[in-house]
């Protein structure tokens, strides 16, 4: 259960963190036009991709004594778990924003602007009126960290009572041959993975609803 726990916390903390951080940024990025903007568009939709073996590379270093934040003293908790599953999120969530606000500004803008609304004022408006597509991309998100395993495992360390979560744990216990406490943390991180998608399809069908 402890295990469980911190997994939850360490993901849900990462994908709300990613997702205010993203949502305003991707739908910034998706109406302001500026020199270069094409190549920040291409350089975020490269991280999407990014290996998470990297990025919990990145986090170390920057997290250890001899890095920039080592005074902070976070290598090796759940902080830095957060932090490392946050980098990995906030590409995903950003770009799939982006493509979501241009769609809609695209469809849009003429009422908008007639309204007084310019680009970066139709912000708001525009991610409330994507906020069920924009929910597909906070869980692609959710997906990506909560089946994460390299990243953590480098500035966690995996230690138990302390840093270990399910997909390290399913690790750990297969090498060791525990194969029944590993199927059954699998068990348990498919149920959750599946109860979450399900909440989110129902409320997107009850706005789509709603909204006729």
């Amino acid at each position: 259960m402890q295990i469980i726990g911190l997994s939850l916390r360490v993901t849900l903390s990462a994908v709300l963190i990613a997702s205010v951080i993203a949502l305003p940024l991707g739908a910034a990025l998706a109406l302001a036009r500026f020199p270069g903007r094409n190549i920040v568009i291409v350089f975020f939709n490269a991280l999407m991709g990014l290996p998470p073996v990297v990025a919990g590379l990145l986090v170390y270093l920057a997290l250890s004594r001899s890095g920039p934040l080592g005074s902070l003293a976070l290598l090796f908790t759940p902080t830095a778990m957060i932090v490392a599953q946050t980098v990995l999120i906030v590409p995903i969530i950003l770009s799939l924003t982006r493509s979501v606000v241009e769609d809609l500004w695209a469809e849009y803008s003429e009422q908008l602007t007639s309204l007084g609304a310019g680009r970066l004022r139709a912000v708001p408006t525009l991610l409330w009126d994507g906020r069920v597509s924009l929910l597909t991309g906070i869980l692609a998100g959710f997906g990506r960290a909560s089946a994460e395993v390299g990243a953590v495992l480098i500035v966690g360390g995996n230690i138990a009572g302390h840093t270990r979560t399910m997909t390290t744990a399913i690790t750990l216990e297969t090498s060791r041959g525990n194969l029944g406490l590993a199927v059954a943390l699998g068990i348990v991180l498919l149920g959750l993975t599946l109860i979450l998608n399900a909440l989110a399809w129902s409320a997107g069908q009850w706005a789509r609803g709603r909204l006729g």
